[in-house]
């Protein structure tokens, strides 16, 4: 059954999808600003407190009444409200919001259908092997893998409602693999609202170094938009972490930083990861993309496992690719 939307005044929230529609226009809002549209929504002329939205939005989450403040502000860019004459939102002095424009609920058609709704572990998706060849996304169309894309963006919208995906994508050498995810890639490249990782696993002799792949996709973000944020968060919550980042660190704290954890042990390093994680998907989804994991270390491994079975929801979606062996 599709899921329901919500219409006012020339605006569609789309709950299947987790996005504003203006019209034809789509609307991109970070994940907690949509939550708390919908909650608004489904709240109309009546006050909402800001505790009741923290509870209902940030409730595993230690943080100020400010993040209220900030969704708020942003939902009024996006809807083009002013504070001082709202026509959607309007400000309760100490107290809280009250969603002033009539709402209506529909059930939108439903749509085909590519695959059951997505569990927490979702199946492997094999690619035919009719299409082979290793395409370019900027300079050949993808032939036969439409349903794929889907797919994929279908889990995408699960995670960013906070049901976290860990899909795989199987097939022999040469049919396409790669080409599905950096198409896949190349849609969320200048989407502000999703953080974007990659690392490669590459066939080694030997035990192979731990976390390979893993330590790859976290330098990309540590020299992206999220440098800060997740230099901030790796200090505070994944020191064995951080000290793997030489770049980040003076010469004196990565020494000081060598002794402190000395002796570390792979489940230390695995607890932080997840710890890191949880934190800095509170906000904004992250979609990690971990290549050729017939060829991982077992580090590695052990570490899709844990986030596979972690409960705590987080917005996260982890597309990985192996060839079957």
């Amino acid at each position: 059954m599709s899921s329901p939307e919500w219409h006012f005044v020339g605006f569609r929230l789309d709950l299947a999808n987790a996005c504003l529609w203006r019209g034809a226009e789509m609307i991109t809002l970070t994940p907690k600003a949509f939550e708390v549209l919908h909650y608004l929504v489904t709240h109309p002329d009546r006050l909402v407190t800001k505790d009741t939205l923290l509870d209902a939005v940030w409730s595993e989450t230690a943080v100020s009444d400010a993040v209220v403040r900030i969704a708020i502000g942003e939902l009024r860019r996006a809807l083009g409200d002013m504070a001082r004459a709202p026509q959607f939102i309007a400000t309760v002095p100490r107290r809280g919001y009250r969603f002033l424009a009539t709402v209506t609920q529909a059930t939108p058609p439903e749509a085909p259908r590519f695959a059951s709704p997505a569990p927490l572990l979702t199946p492997v998706l094999p690619l035919p092997a009719s299409v082979g060849g290793h395409v370019r996304p900027a300079a050949t169309p993808l032939v036969g893998r439409e349903a794929v894309l889907v797919r994929l963006q279908a889990a995408l919208a699960q995670a960013r409602q906070g049901v976290r995906q860990l899909l795989f994508l199987t097939g022999e050498p040469g049919i396409g693999k790669t080409a599905v995810v950096e198409a896949f890639a190349a849609q969320l490249t200048n989407d502000p609202t999703v953080l974007l990782a990659s690392g490669q696993c590459v066939e080694h002799y030997g035990l192979g170094e731990p976390y390979l792949p893993v330590l790859e996709a976290l330098g990309q973000l540590c020299r992206g938009p999220a440098e800060a944020r997740l230099s901030s968060l790796l200090r505070q919550q994944a020191p064995t972490w951080l000290v793997q980042m030489p770049w980040l660190l003076t010469a004196a704290d990565r020494d000081h930083l060598q002794q402190e954890l000395r002796g570390m042990t792979r489940d230390r390093m695995l607890r932080e990861f997840a710890e890191v994680l949880e934190t800095l998907t509170a906000e904004m989804p992250l979609v990690l993309v971990l290549e050729d994991l017939h060829w991982s270390d077992h580090a590695t491994l052990d570490l899709v496992s844990l986030l596979a079975r972690r409960r705590v929801s987080f917005y996260f979606l982890q597309l990985g690719t192996f060839r079957p062996v």
